[in-house]
């Protein structure tokens, strides 16, 4: 299904190592508003999709969470791939090194390891895409904290680049939402599940095609 491309989708040339920034960016790529929860979210939320645009834009942008999981995981690598002894013992980063050394483990910047359970699947169409609207402000309010608290140019310009990219995010699971809501009665699209009740939509509340709109 996907072409690898063997470049990053923004580049990341991080000159000098810091541990302080890793341990705030990390957040991006094991906690719950990160790169790692968007793609699994959208590539098994689009299973359940009962429209083919919808199923087209939760494909797209998941794929494109995984590149940006990757331009995350690029980030930390080389903020901390050549860091010494003491610079890690006088760092934030320490804790997360006496387990992991300089791999890349996702968990957030508390120390949580990533969990499933930030993978909201509720296999409800309007359901699932009001969960993907709030994901992607909540990544975008991520990403401007992390800009408040990095200096650095090399850090801050492949940050700023993700950051536009949750909020064109946004917008498309806008567009998602409001294609949605065209297939489906004006009055009533948040009384029912179109993912599973296939009665239900423009013209259709007769007796009998679905339990909740009898």
């Amino acid at each position: 299904m996907w072409n690898y491309d063997k470049k990053l989708q923004f580049p990341v040339k991080i000159k000098n190592p810091d541990p302080r920034a890793a341990q705030i960016i990390i957040s991006q790529l094991g906690g719950a508003d990160g790169e790692l929860a968007a793609s699994m979210r959208y590539l098994h939320q689009r299973y359940a999709m009962p429209y083919d645009e919808v199923i087209g834009i939760l494909t797209d942008v998941g794929t494109e969470e995984l590149a940006h999981l990757e331009m995350i995981a690029a980030i930390l690598y080389q903020l901390t791939s050549n860091l010494n002894e003491e610079e890690v013992a006088k760092s934030p980063f320490a804790t997360y090194f006496v387990d992991h050394t300089a791999g890349i483990y996702p968990v957030a910047a508390s120390g949580v390891p990533f969990d499933m359970k930030y993978v909201g699947v509720k296999g409800d169409t309007i359901a699932d895409l009001n969960e993907d609207l709030a994901a992607e402000q909540k990544a975008r309010v991520t990403y401007d904290n992390i800009l408040r608290l990095v200096d650095d140019p090399d850090i801050k310009e492949p940050i700023k680049f993700l950051r536009e990219r949750e909020i064109v995010h946004y917008q498309r699971f806008c567009d998602a939402l409001r294609i949605t809501q065209d297939h489906l009665d004006s009055k009533n699209f948040y009384a029912f599940n179109p993912s599973f009740d296939k009665g239900c939509g423009n013209n259709v509340f007769k007796k009998g095609n679905c339990n909740n709109c009898n």
